[in-house]
């Protein structure tokens, strides 16, 4: 095969000749060529795309990691709140258990009764094997043990009360409890229950107690016997005593100058329990007296004028 080179410039022709074998290396030189642009050229666009599937995937991966961190300070919000919620049940519980404590000694005293039979001081006896419950999932050892002591304790208590309430037929308990009689020694009422013109505002109100005015520094004293369920400051009653007196009735004493009783104590019927002042949202020395039954305020007119057991 002859290939025929022309000049423009000098019009003189040339001829290369090629053989078949130069040929054919010439086609094999191109098509290696060719083989080596298509190589390259995937090897480019693979690693490209391997390069945007890598991004594509840490975004995924961060955008999965940001959600699980979302959901795990959920969890521990809930957490945190359930705690929360343990620990004043925890708190209710110890209460509740002092009470029946007081309660409890208190009766003994009244009554004369041995006070080994009714220990209400030292913890119920217990024993046999303890069984693990595998039913039951991870619960914090300590605190569950604490909440689990404070349930039995109540328990123990309760089934004292029980027994010695039969024991004694509670007649005499019953009529030191029993709600009489005005929270003062000298005064005056001042204001009534139900609606009214408030003193502050001027519009009208609806007041939860009856208020007995007097010389400041006077006595305030309990209508009934019971235990002090809360003796301190209390937003609107200023410095308050809360009596707890059993059968679902509780009294409140407001606004006093001097609080003489703690929180677990004790009182009998009559008992200076503080001094009437002029503490939190009132306008001259007084004491706030309120009745409660089930937790729902009710006139305390009808026990003041009770006639006492």
């Amino acid at each position: 095969m002859n290939i025929i080179f022309v000049s423009h410039q000098h019009g003189k022709a040339k001829s290369l000749a090629l053989s078949h074998r130069k040929i054919l290396l010439c086609a094999l030189f191109l098509l290696a060529l060719i083989a080596v642009v298509f190589v390259v050229g995937y090897q480019l666009a693979a690693n490209t795309d391997a390069a945007e599937q890598r991004q594509r995937f840490v975004q995924q991966w961060q955008g999965e990691l940001s959600q699980k961190r979302q959901e795990i300070e959920k969890i521990k919000e809930q957490s945190k709140e359930q705690l929360r919620t343990l620990t004043i049940r925890v708190a209710e519980l110890h209460a509740k258990l002092i009470r029946l404590d007081a309660l409890g000694e208190h009766m003994i005293r009244s009554t004369g009764i041995d006070a080994g039979e009714f220990d209400f001081s030292s913890p119920p006896a217990l024993g046999g094997l303890d069984v693990p419950d595998e039913t039951l999932g991870y619960q914090h050892p300590g605190f569950v043990r604490n909440i689990e002591a404070l349930a039995l304790g109540i328990e123990h208590r309760e089934q004292q009360l029980e027994v010695l309430n039969r024991v004694l037929g509670n007649q005499a308990f019953e009529s030191d409890r029993y709600l009489s009689g005005r929270p003062i020694k000298k005064g005056w009422l001042s204001s009534y229950f139900g609606r009214r013109t408030d003193p502050f505002t001027g519009k009208a109100a609806w007041h939860e107690g009856v208020d007995f005015a007097g010389k400041e520094g006077s006595d305030v004293i309990a209508v009934a016997a019971g235990v002090v369920t809360w003796s301190g400051e209390r937003y609107g009653y200023g410095n308050l005593v809360e009596i707890n007196h059993g059968g679902g009735y509780v009294t409140r004493y407001g606004h006093s100058k001097e609080l003489l009783v703690d929180v677990g104590d004790v009182v009998d019927k009559g008992q200076t329990i503080a001094l009437m002042g002029n503490t939190g949202r009132s306008t001259g020395a007084h004491v706030h007296f309120e009745v409660l039954r089930a937790g729902t305020p009710v006139d305390p007119k009808r026990y003041i004028n009770r006639k006492a057991k």
